[in-house]
């Protein structure tokens, strides 16, 4: 699943498939493929700003797309928003993939990437508190042993 999660996009087929989605657009009528190709390669940038583009017009499919294709959607969801670091909504994509398809194994996966990740940055944080809490607690002692003095 790490593979997945840094897997990154060449720029010409970036290109190729931002093309293809502009083209379609000024003839007015972008097929749901398209977009769906289009957001697919700019989740796979090493750019966050191209990873929320394709957060953007991958949400706009899951809400106006093809019922059946929404599992790509949510999972594709999920794999960006780890991506960020939003993994309280990356784990929501994930979850609502698995009630439409429980057993999807690359689905279970991510999931389990995911929580361990906000178990992780979960830990990180307390160290943080605690580091800043014995610095403080520290200074504190100093002062009042020069205090004394």
């Amino acid at each position: 699943m790490e593979a997945l999660l840094e897997d990154y996009v060449s720029s010409e087929d970036l290109k190729k498939f931002e093309r293809a989605y502009y083209d379609e657009n000024s003839k007015g009528q972008v097929t749901a493929r398209t977009r769906f190709e289009y957001a697919w390669s700019l989740i796979r940038s090493k750019f966050q700003a191209d990873i929320k583009r394709g957060i953007l017009i991958l949400e706009d499919l899951c809400s106006t797309g093809d019922d059946e294709a929404k599992r790509d959607y949510l999972f594709y969801l999920a794999v960006a928003n780890t991506k960020l670091g939003e993994y309280q909504r990356a784990h929501e994509c994930c979850k609502k993939f698995l009630t439409v398809e429980p057993s999807n194994r690359q689905a279970q996966e991510l999931e389990k990437l995911i929580r361990d990740r906000i178990t992780k940055e979960g830990l990180k944080g307390m160290a943080i508190a605690g580091g800043a809490a014995i610095a403080v607690g520290g200074l504190v002692g100093l002062a009042m042993a020069l205090a004394r003095k």
